[in-house]
């Protein structure tokens, strides 16, 4: 799928992979409908894309929220944006907690937000897409959402339902001119981990060693953004053993098992 002048709404646009989404599809031609939880902070950005705010649209959303109510209002913006032919399920928040010591709270909030959150923007946007017989789903699961590992258990079975869904919707929706795509990043460096919830559901405010280390995100954005335009069914980005697990875990899962119940994340 082509970008230039396509309409793409891009979810978590306010930092990370969604922020350097917003820039790079942009200057690719893409009118944006930027949405995260920080109307300012969309603004700024939005000012800053080429076009600014004549050519591109802000309407905030907290994706923790994903019911019915938030259905109707994303459907509702449509009569002033127009078609939608791209929607990017980018919002998330990962986690760093053992499983035993963390609140059932945490693991409610990370299915919302991540996958519920997804649910919810499909459900909006999918309707108009089959009308037009014209249209992109593109997901942004993770590694983690192919293999699991230490410190992540809400967050990986969350990316895991968001890999699950994505299957079933690319099935359904393959006869009607609607393509999904699913992006599994690994580590990127982004403040993903930063933010991620702890047991208690408070964002640990530290970095982890993986992701310092990891893809820069404008890389990892350039890949997102080459599959979108070969229309892939799924990817997975990343370098070093982040990018490798999946594999490993396919062809060798005892020496994967082996090596995850093994490895010390911080």
């Amino acid at each position: 799928m082509e970008i230039d002048n396509k309409t793409v709404w891009v979810t978590g646009a306010s930092s990370g992979i969604g922020l350097e989404l917003c820039r790079q599809l942009a200057a690719k031609g893409a009118r944006i409908v930027l949405s995260a939880r920080r109307k300012d902070t969309l603004i700024e950005i939005a000012k800053s894309l080429p076009g600014g705010l004549t050519r591109h649209w802000v309407v905030p959303l907290d994706l923790a929220v994903a019911d019915d109510t938030l259905v109707t209002f994303v459907q509702d913006q449509l009569a002033e944006i127009g078609p939608v032919q791209i929607l990017i399920n980018n919002g998330g928040i990962s986690q760093r907690s053992l499983f035993i010591d963390t609140d059932l709270s945490v693991y409610r909030k990370l299915m919302e937000v991540n996958y519920l959150g997804s649910v919810a923007m499909t459900k909006a946007l999918l309707p108009s897409m089959l009308t037009q017989q014209n249209g992109m789903i593109v997901s942004i699961s993770s590694v983690a959402g192919k293999v699991g590992s230490k410190l992540r258990s809400g967050y990986s079975g969350a990316k895991f339902a968001v890999v699950g869904f994505m299957d079933c919707l690319r099935a359904e929706t393959a006869e009607h001119g609607v393509h999904c795509l699913t992006i599994c990043p690994g580590s990127i460096q982004t403040n993903i981990a930063f933010n991620a919830l702890n047991a208690s559901g408070d964002a640990q405010n530290k970095n982890d060693d993986s992701i310092i280390n990891g893809m820069a995100v404008e890389d990892c954005v350039r890949d997102i953004i080459k599959a979108i335009i070969s229309e892939r069914d799924e990817v997975v980005i990343g370098k070093g053993f982040s990018g490798l697990a999946p594999t490993i875990k396919r062809f060798f899962p005892g020496l994967f098992n082996r090596i995850s119940a093994k490895t010390e994340y911080r």
